[in-house]
């Protein structure tokens, strides 16, 4: 168990670290994107006496990035519902987005790249238009992007705002039109409930809000934040389990949404990873789908690995590989092998290909770093 993971199961135990310690699990909760989330589970613990001050530095000033993130995606999502209140729909915020404007425990220190919205396919082409009519540009010009999202994809390309440079998602569903899995997005949309009565703003109601949180982790092949995305599944947990009767509840919602595997994941993993309060009869219920005993003992392996910050500190040997390997699965689960392939392929070979020309006819012969190493400072020197 590394220090992040202990830290956010026990709280209390860092009343009793050193310095080294403060000074890895800051660089653990940086990579994880959890520093800020730990400022506010100091605060809730009232433990802020045991931190260091170099280390309260850290902790204090993720905070307030986080705090001024959130105060301008609030305002930014002001503003696409009244762009698009002329069309007569609720715009259902996703992830996030909606954890903030319902003030859930999720958001506490929340950090997040863009704003969510689902409406209905119906709809979509409407939605584009009016956003594009203010401001908001399509990311993705290449012929290729566009018809992969277009014709399979439950999102369209996503759009960046030409001033303020904040990008949105459009979402008509929450899984690929060729996934295996098919929760019906009309269900979801039915099922809303509106945020604020001022605003045409509405949420996923808390049992499809989980089982979105748990299908966009347990689907997505990029987890390098995957421990954020877990956390937010716990908060959710945690908070939404007060109510009379909602563990079965969400048990037939997932069955209802054809969405129990990707539930029974989130159960497993909150609940091995955040020690989350989950009844022994729900996380082992037969409802739930489930893989075989070897399929499990396989997932957990990589699972395990894969949820751990992307820190140094938390690999192994075997770290990649189980990164590399769910990031496979997650595309077998959006798309049939004879769609899958040739798909795999004009990433890894034709793309790269086409980018390295085009940098050739423009004379750039050298590529840029991906990812600096991290640097390793000593915060208490």
């Amino acid at each position: 168990m590394n220090l992040l993971q202990q830290t956010l199961r026990q709280p209390g135990s860092m009343e009793d670290l050193d310095e080294t310690e403060w000074d890895l699990l800051i660089r653990q909760a940086r990579s994880a994107e959890l520093l800020a989330h730990l400022y506010y589970r100091l605060s809730d613990a009232e433990l802020f006496h045991c931190v260091p001050e170099k280390a309260w530095n850290h902790f204090n000033s993720e905070q307030i990035l986080a705090r001024k993130q959130q105060e301008a995606a609030l305002w930014e999502t002001l503003q696409i519902e009244r762009m698009l209140a002329p069309l007569g729909i609720p715009v259902i915020l996703l992830k996030g987005a909606a954890y903030l404007q319902a003030k859930l425990p999720s958001a506490a220190g929340r950090f997040f790249n863009d704003i969510d919205i689902l409406v209905p396919k119906t709809l979509i082409q409407s939605v584009e238009e009016k956003l594009q009519q203010n401001g908001w540009l399509t990311t993705h010009h290449n012929e290729y992007d566009q018809r992969y999202y277009r014709k399979w994809m439950h999102e369209i390309p996503p759009l960046q705002h030409i001033g303020r440079r904040s990008t949105i998602d459009v979402h008509h569903s929450i899984l690929p039109l060729t996934a295996r899995l098919h929760p019906d997005p009309e269900k979801l949309i039915e099922s809303s409930i509106q945020v604020d009565p001022d605003y045409e703003l509405y949420i996923l109601c808390p049992t499809d809000m989980i089982l979105h949180s748990a299908t966009h982790l347990f689907h997505d092949g990029e987890l390098e934040h995957g421990l954020r995305d877990l956390v937010d599944l716990d908060r959710l947990l945690r908070h939404f389990a007060q109510s009379d009767g909602f563990w079965n509840e969400l048990v037939q919602r997932s069955i209802e949404l054809d969405l129990s595997l990707p539930l029974f994941y989130a159960l497993r993993y909150t609940t091995k990873i955040l020690d989350t309060p989950v009844p022994e009869n729900i996380v082992e219920s037969d409802q739930l789908a489930r893989p075989s005993s070897v399929a499990t003992r396989l997932m957990d392996s990589l699972f395990l690995r894969a949820l751990a910050p992307a820190h140094k500190s938390c690999k192994d040997g075997f770290t990649p590989s189980a990164r590399w390997l769910l990031y496979i699965r997650s595309h077998y689960l959006r798309m049939p092998p004879h769609l899958l392939l040739p798909h795999l392929f004009h990433k890894g070979f034709v793309r790269p290909y086409t980018e390295w020309k085009e940098a050739r006819a423009e004379g750039v012969t050298t590529t840029p770093k991906k990812i600096e190493k991290e640097a390793e400072i000593d915060i208490f020197k």
